[in-house]
């Protein structure tokens, strides 16, 4: 299936997946977290009945799913794929998805807001994830009670959302930012500008493989467009900035690094979660900088199908000893080398 991480991003290719998602919810119901497994049952049923089938459905390849009906390995897998959050993983009671084949689109039901549209694709595409997301919104809003306030704009659960109801994220591979300590620098930056930057995995997440996710915070009194234009001018001081220590760095030690770490990956029998993020985060640099050929492997595909819930989903139970040994396989299997 052709998931976003499983795409080729090319050289110089630092944006490693950009995001938009709109918060949005019914009027005259309560929201999420006042509500009782009736109204939730309900507001299933409403959103299914609005969008499946619909135009929109029948475009994009929308199906329904009940989230008591997808096994716990699954849901966590989900979630390593960045398709749906920890929260929606573990609390899947009375919630349900509507997502594509691929899960570049997927609309949340019941999480914090009645719905979250999610778009995400490889690399630095913002506008395409902004028209889908805007064009599935518009469908939205035509067929269902949408809480809109004209002083306000979109009503949400969380005031921080209130606006225009939209984040839009990129996740940034920054290891020379990371390594030169400069992440505090730009933090307190974003910060005066209604930004900020998070984990892998969003707010209260850790940071793997030095990937960072960049977001606005503020959606009141600004535009979805130029929240849009913000985060395009951010990301490029993010790249030119990533970009320039990289080329002051000793390219012989940078060849040194991506090259040690592509063969341990290639060779390795056994291998943790952690070491394999740590040493595809060097070989993500050697295909940036274009001294591996990404032919050889894609990291961020990688990256995620190494992940520990993906490999119990794809190869069964399976403890911590024995995902080093099946992780191993798959790296030695997948690095054409």
């Amino acid at each position: 299936m052709g998931y976003w991480y499983n795409e080729k991003l090319g050289k110089d290719n630092i944006t490693v997946s950009t995001r938009i998602r709109l918060a949005r919810n019914i009027e005259k119901l309560p929201f999420p977290s006042k509500m009782t497994a009736n109204q939730r049952t309900d507001l299933n049923n409403k959103v299914k009945n609005a969008l499946i089938p619909s135009k929109i459905s029948d475009k994009y390849g929308l199906k329904f799913i009940k989230m008591s009906d997808v096994p716990v390995n699954e849901r966590f897998a989900m979630m390593e794929r960045h398709t749906i959050s920890r929260d929606f993983a573990e609390n899947y009671q009375n919630r349900a998805i509507i997502i594509s084949s691929d899960e570049k689109i997927s609309i949340l039901i019941g999480e914090e807001d009645h719905l979250r549209i999610q778009v995400i694709f490889a690399g630095c595409d913002f506008d395409k994830c902004y028209d889908i997301a805007n064009e599935i919104d518009d469908f939205i809003c035509e067929k269902l009670p949408i809480a809109f306030s004209d002083n306000f704009g979109f009503l949400t659960e969380c005031p921080t959302n209130v606006g225009t109801g939209m984040r839009i994220s990129a996740m940034m591979h920054l290891p020379l930012i990371e390594g030169y300590g400069k992440i505090p620098y730009f933090q307190e930056w974003l910060n005066k500008l209604g930004f900020t930057i998070r984990g892998t995995y969003g707010e209260g997440s850790k940071v793997y493989s030095s990937l960072y996710q960049i977001s606005n915070q503020v959606t009141l009194g600004i535009s979805e467009k130029d929240i849009l234009a913000q985060l395009k001018s951010i990301i490029k001081k993010f790249t030119e900035q990533e970009e320039d220590l990289r080329n002051k760095i000793n390219k012989q030690k940078l060849e040194d690094d991506c090259f040690r770490s592509l063969y341990l990956l290639k060779g390795a029998r056994i291998i943790s979660s952690k070491e394999m993020m740590a040493l595809i985060s060097k070989t993500m640099i050697g295909i940036n900088c274009g001294i591996i050929e990404q032919k050889a492997l894609n990291p961020v595909s990688l990256l995620i199908n190494c992940q520990p819930y993906m490999l119990i989903s794809r190869y069964g139970t399976l403890d911590i000893s024995e995902r080093d040994v099946v992780r191993a396989n798959h790296l030695r299997e997948n690095i054409d080398i």
